[in-house]
Parts: C-alpha cells; sequence; structure tokens
C-alpha cells in the first residue's frame, strides 16, 4: 500500500488526467454506446452529465487518496477565497463576454448571421438566466478538478503559460465527444471546424483562467470565469455552422491570444501568491 501511494504521489498529474478521461469517457460509452456516437442534438444534455463525471471524480478520488482530509480542507479553502480584488473579479467576469461580443459585432457589420443571440432573443432575461444557471453548474464539476488538482500541481514546476497550454490542450480534447458530428471526419471543412473547437480558444481561454489562478489561489474566480464563458457561448453565440462558424471561431481565438500576448498579464513573472501545493505532501 506505502508503495502503491508512493506511486501516486510522483505521478499524479498523469494519473489524474487518465482517470479524467477514463471516467467521462467511460459514462459516455454506458449511456449511449458506440453505436449511439456521435450522439444526437437532443442527447446533449445527458452527453453532457456523463461528461462532467470525470474532471470532479478524478479530482476527488485523487485528493483522498494522495492528501486525506487535508487535501479537502486545503481545496475548500481554495474554493472559498473571496478576497482577491476588484480587477480579478472584473477579468473572471468580463474577459469571455466582451472579447466574444467585439469579435461578433465586428463580424456583424459585415454579415447580419454573427449578431450576437441575446439582441434578437425574445427573452433576454431567460436567455441569460438559463447560461447564469447552466454555467455555475458545469463550471463548479469541471474546474473542482482541472484548477481544483492539476493546475496548481503544474504552476508548481512549470510556468503559466506552459500550464495554461497543456490543461487547454487537455481540456480541448477531453470535449471531443459533444463537439463530434456525423460529418466530422468525412470532408476538409468539418474536419477544421472539430479541429477549431478542440484546440483554437479554448487553449488560449485556459491560459488566462490559469494566469488567473496564479495571481489569486482563488478556486472560486476561476470558476466565476468559466461560468461566465458558458453564459457567453449561451447567450451571445448565434446559432452558426460550416464556414461561418469557422469564421467566428478563428476570429476570437485571435481576440483571446491577442489579449494574452498584449494584455499586461506578464506571464512569466510570478504573482503576488505563489502556488503553494506541494506534490510531496
Amino acid at each position: 500500500m506505502a508503495g502503491e501511494s508512493s506511486f501516486l504521489v510522483r505521478h499524479q498529474l498523469t494519473a489524474y488526467f487518465a482517470l479524467t478521461f477514463l471516467i467521462s469517457w467511460a459514462a459516455i460509452l454506458a449511456s449511449f454506446g458506440l453505436d449511439g456516437l456521435p450522439a444526437n442534438p437532443d442527447q446533449a444534455h445527458a452527453l453532457g452529465m456523463a461528461l462532467l463525471l470525470g474532471p470532479c471524480g478524478a479530482s476527488l478520488i485523487l485528493t483522498a487518496l494522495v492528501r486525506g482530509r487535508a487535501g479537502f480542507r486545503e481545496l475548500w479553502t481554495r474554493l472559498k477565497r473571496w478576497r482577491i480584488g476588484g480587477r480579478y473579479y472584473a477579468l473572471a467576469l468580463l474577459a469571455a463576454p466582451i472579447s466574444a461580443l467585439l469579435t461578433l459585432l465586428v463580424l456583424s457589420a459585415f454579415d447580419a448571421q454573427f449578431t450576437p443571440k441575446v439582441l434578437t432573443a425574445a427573452d433576454k432575461g431567460g436567455l441569460l438566466l438559463t447560461g447564469l444557471g447552466a454555467g455555475l453548474f458545469i463550471a463548479l464539476f469541471e474546474e473542482l478538478g482541472w484548477t481544483g488538482f492539476a493546475v496548481p500541481r503544474l504552476l508548481e514546476r512549470h510556468g503559466v503559460l506552459f500550464s495554461g497550454a497543456v490543461t487547454g490542450l487537455l481540456w480541448g480534447l477531453w470535449h471531443f465527444p459533444p463537439f463530434w458530428q456525423a460529418d466530422s471526419f468525412s470532408a476538409g471543412l468539418p474536419l477544421l471546424l472539430l479541429l477549431a473547437r478542440l484546440f483554437s480558444w479554448i487553449v488560449a481561454f485556459r491560459v488566462l483562467m490559469v494566469w488567473l489562478y496564479r495571481r489569486t489561489e482563488s478556486l472560486l474566480a476561476v470558476i466565476l470565469m468559466h461560468a461566465s464563458l458558458v453564459v457567453c457561448m449561451i447567450a451571445l453565440e448565434p446559432p452558426l455552422d460550416g464556414s461561418a462558424l469557422l469564421t467566428y471561431i478563428l476570429s476570437w481565438t485571435a481576440v483571446l491570444w491577442a489579449v494574452v500576448a498584449i494584455g499586461g498579464l506578464a506571464l512569466g513573472r510570478v504573482g503576488p501568491r505563489a502556488a503553494n501545493l506541494s506534490a510531496e505532501q
């Protein structure tokens, strides 16, 4: 037992990522079977619920095995840390909606199909409340794992950009089942759309989330940032497909990477609170 525990301590990041994918994708296969994939749009809710089991489940299992009660106390401390300053809350709540809104407004000047959904919706309040409820639920389950377990351990040895890129690429790949469509591998444009959805804006946004965590050590702040992203996707993004969707994704990606590059984030510097979770504890 001591040898198994020592192995987990040494390889807890690898164990986390492997267990996250295993739980999520196994739950999807159990729910839909190979013949039921890719899932149709009517099954998106059930697929999403199965997918969410991975990050949270892997984090809780490994925290219990690696650090026990001390690990859960430390996780709770970061979850309830809210005294972080107004500018960090501004980044958490506004980065996604402002960047997406600006992108859509510029594109809509050339083509009306890019008009933000909330501007044309009959029930604007209901749309925003739906996005908020879904956003908080999804963000809590996901970030208990990605930021609750993986990110602090990556930051012990690597900078923000590397940690964010690694987590973002794996986060994108983890989203493969809901983004997989029947024609994804049948032609060039559907394949480009799949790759763009998995590995473009999602990586840039994760870098920003990791930077926010590095500066604040607040899991709550990252959950709010993730929730704002979901609100943005539900309330702002219009129904697009084909080349129009690819245009929006790549344009938004460029905006987010510009924020990473020139937003004064100083990615190479250590924040006021260094990540203090030791893999050896």
